[in-house]
């Protein structure tokens, strides 16, 4: 009977957990900035006050982004400035390239998935959304937008973090 109840229990918790995740939102800067700083392979969401550039993104239907690479120092705080050319929904996400390809496979599964992280942005057509994030560990990292299809179609990028 012990078991049981403990098996009951931990159901319980693997549910909640992904509804907690199913339920987080997309929003723009105003909704990251409350977002605790949680430090990730490729960084932690950075403090607007100490950003040293701003890079623009441009997204498109092509399923591209451009610039399609970057260079930058680690410990540079990066503000994006992400713009979405095309008709369609697109979201630009930074993570490792294993990160993103799980998480493109969550989406391809639960295409109404919405979630709101510091590291990603989605961004309607015509508009034009900010995020910013600091760079705190040399090495190879990318941004992919995980819309069911984009990211299998490549749309993904690379930061080279030096």
């Amino acid at each position: 009977m012990k078991f049981t109840n403990r098996a009951l229990i931990a159901a319980a918790f693997a549910v909640g957990a992904g509804l907690a995740h199913a339920d987080a939102r997309h929003k723009g800067d105003a909704g990251k900035q409350s977002v605790a700083a949680d430090q990730h392979a490729f960084g932690r969401a950075g403090n607007p006050k100490n950003v040293s550039r701003t890079v623009r993104v441009d997204m498109s239907d092509t399923m591209r982004f451009s610039p399609a690479s970057l260079t930058v120092k680690a410990g540079e705080t990066v503000r994006f400035v992400v713009k979405n050319d095309g008709k369609v929904n697109h979201e630009m996400v930074l993570g490792t390239m294993q990160e993103l390809k799980e998480h493109a496979e969550i989406m391809s599964k639960n295409p109404g998935m919405e979630h709101d992280e510091p590291h990603m942005t989605h961004v309607a057509p015509g508009k034009t959304e900010r995020m910013v994030w600091q760079f705190t560990r040399a090495g190879e990292f990318y941004y992919g937008c995980l819309v069911p299809g984009h990211f299998e179609a490549g749309m993904v990028g690379k930061v080279i973090v030096k």
